[in-house]
C-alpha cells in the first residue's frame, strides 16, 4: 500500500484571476504575478501546491520565486524529505501584500517619471 502525502491545493477565485490580470496590465510577467497573488492568498505553500494551483510548470514556478525572493517580496525553508530524495521548498510571503503593492506602486512612478523626463528630452529636439 502506498502511502500519499494530503495537502490540500488551493486555485484561483475570479478576485485573484482579476487581480493577476491588473498586474499583468502594468507590466507584471504572469507567472509572477500568479505565484505572488497565489501566496497572498494561501499562508504557506510547497512548489508542488504552487504548481497546482497556478496551472504552472515547475521551471516556470523557480523562475518566478527566484524573482520574488530576490525581491524580498517571498521567502522560502526546506522540509527533509519523508522518504529518500529532495527535501520540500515551502514558499510564503515576506512581508504583507500591500507592503509589497507600496513597492510596486514606487517602482511604476519612477518608470513613468523616467519615461516623461524622456519625452521632455525628446522635444527639447524640436525646438
Amino acid at each position: 500500500m502506498v502511502h500519499l502525502r494530503e495537502e490540500n491545493v488551493e486555485y484561483f477565485t475570479e478576485k485573484e484571476e482579476e487581480f493577476t490580470s491588473l498586474l499583468v496590465e502594468i507590466g507584471t510577467k504572469k507567472t509572477i504575478a500568479k505565484v505572488l497573488v497565489f501566496l497572498a492568498g494561501t499562508p504557506k505553500a510547497s512548489s508542488r501546491a504552487i504548481e497546482h494551483g497556478t496551472d504552472m510548470r515547475q521551471p516556470e514556478i523557480s523562475i518566478a520565486t527566484k524573482y520574488l525572493t530576490d525581491q524580498g517580496w517571498i521567502k522560502s525553508s526546506e522540509i527533509p524529505p519523508e522518504n529518500k530524495g529532495r527535501p520540500v521548498k515551502i514558499y510564503e510571503l515576506a512581508k504583507p501584500i500591500n507592503a509589497i503593492m507600496n513597492s510596486i506602486e514606487e517602482e511604476k512612478k519612477l518608470e513613468a517619471k523616467n519615461q516623461l523626463a524622456l519625452v521632455k528630452k525628446l522635444r527639447n529636439y524640436l525646438d
